[in-house]
């Protein structure tokens, strides 16, 4: 029998399983092997390495030696795996060259000094907009930048940046005196004068403070710090002593959802 052969690709055809199996370069004399080869090739299976005979035509020089073609072939992962490492070692060197910064540092990695107070307002120093800022310092063995965009690595002695912390705006009001003006002298309506609220004051001191009961209401609303400066500021109050703050509710507040059993 002449054998004629095509070169296959794809999966191997349960046809061939059991021909010898050889692979020959089809021939100009061999016109009908791509019908023949369309009529065997109905059917696929799978994948295994296969070699195809045609009895269309006379055979190719080198028979038996000629190539072999792997039907239905893996194809090689190993330029994948190359390409994947490179993206990594990429990321790698991307972010060795630039260094953390040292506001991105995890809690527990530096420590913050306790803000300055000033005396006479007993707020934090440089208190502007409602925020001051407090040195932190990097624990040893730490590499970061610190404020001032410098690559340092840390002893725990050095400031590696400036942490923002919340203060209250002052102006003048003490809140131990509105209270004793406000207990002692509330009658005379001297604890509305003195939180800037003339009208009122006049009016307790005329009406003896609303015969006292004026006097009552206002001492707790002061002693509450619900009634404050008229000017929107906030009382001076020890840093570290009794403070009140005050909580609102607004559409726009979050509200977790109640869970029911």
């Amino acid at each position: 029998m002449e054998k004629a052969a095509i070169f296959m690709t794809g999966k191997a055809i349960s046809h061939f399983r059991q021909d010898a199996a050889h692979c020959f370069c089809p021939t100009s004399r061999a016109p009908g092997w791509r019908q023949t080869f369309r009529e065997r090739t109905s059917t696929t299976t799978t994948s295994e390495e296969k070699e195809v005979s045609f009895p269309t035509g006379p055979a190719l020089a080198g028979g038996e030696a000629a190539v072999k073609r792997k039907i239905g072939g893996m194809v090689p992962l190993w330029p994948l795996g190359t390409l994947w490492l490179a993206y990594f070692a990429a990321r790698a060197a991307a972010s060795d060259d630039a260094p953390l910064k040292c506001e991105d540092l995890r809690i527990g990695q530096y420590i913050c000094e306790d803000p300055k107070i000033d005396n006479a307002t007993q707020e934090p120093m440089k208190c502007t907009n409602h925020t001051a800022y407090v040195a932190c310092l990097p624990v040893p063995n730490i590499t970061c930048k610190d404020f001032s965009g410098n690559e340092t690595q840390f002893t725990g002695k050095e400031i590696g940046f400036y942490q923002p912390i919340e203060c209250r705006s002052v102006n003048g009001y003490s809140y131990k005196v509105a209270v004793a003006l406000s207990l002692f002298l509330g009658w005379l309506g001297a604890d509305r004068f003195y939180l800037g609220y003339p009208a009122l004051g006049l009016l307790k001191f005329c009406t003896v403070g609303f015969c006292g009961i004026g006097s009552l209401i206002d001492f707790i609303l002061i002693s509450m710090q619900i009634v404050g400066p008229s000017d929107g500021s906030n009382y001076i109050i020890d840093y570290y002593g009794a403070r009140l703050t005050r909580l609102s509710i607004t559409n726009d507040t979050y509200r977790k959802p109640q869970m029911y059993p």
